[in-house]
């Protein structure tokens, strides 16, 4: 099995396209309108919370049966119907054009998969089986969101800030990886995270 490629796309203002409006439709919807994406639904019908989205323009609704010309100008493309042949329609439309599909729960008609995310501000972990597993990637995914708690998305957040003053004041590049290195330390974060309990105790 060829190994999957990681990586974080950017897709703010670029189009993607979902075909199918149902409850699985609506949870991969999330992730794109939070990218800032350009979405497209294909669908006759949809949730409550789909159609919601439409009417507050965070989306474009077609009301119909996806057409090929749906996929003009997109950059990728999401199968989630349900229906056999529209998926399959759908994935051969995208292959024809070189544009990235995933077809949901057929790792077949898939050129990528949905991993299981801990969303911690900033941060973000992404859990993949390469369509093998996706119960085991959400047990791991889980686990790792008590792991890594609220708290990491204050303190990413503070890296950055830091980041930036560190870039600002120090030329040497060595010099500037030692000290982020110190930054983003075991020991760093326990002190960081000891400050915020005193902060919270002083504010109760």
């Amino acid at each position: 099995m060829t190994s999957l490629f990681p990586i974080f796309v950017k897709l703010a203002g670029r189009k993607c396209v979902v075909v199918g409006g149902g409850p699985v439709a609506e949870g991969k919807l999330e992730g794109l309108l939070a990218s800032g994406a350009n979405v497209v639904v294909a669908a006759p019908e949809v949730t409550e919370k789909i159609a919601r989205w439409s009417h507050e323009r965070r989306l474009t609704w077609h009301a119909r049966a996806f057409q090929p010309a749906d996929l003009d100008g997109s950059f990728l493309v999401i199968a989630s119907t349900g229906i056999d042949a529209i998926n399959e329609s759908v994935f051969c439309e995208a292959e024809a054009r070189g544009i990235l599909c995933n077809a949901v729960d057929e790792p077949e008609r898939c050129h990528f998969y949905y991993p299981a995310v801990v969303r911690r501000g900033p941060l973000q972990i992404a859990i993949s089986t390469g369509g093998l597993s996706p119960s085991l990637a959400s047990r791991l995914r889980r686990e790792l969101e008590e792991q890594y708690g609220p708290e990491y998305e204050r303190w990413i957040e503070k890296l950055g800030a830091l980041r930036e003053k560190a870039f600002a004041g120090r030329k040497d590049p060595r010099k500037r990886t030692r000290l982020l290195q110190r930054l983003a330390s075991r020991r760093a974060y326990e002190r960081f995270l000891h400050a915020e309990r005193r902060r919270a105790g002083g504010s109760a």
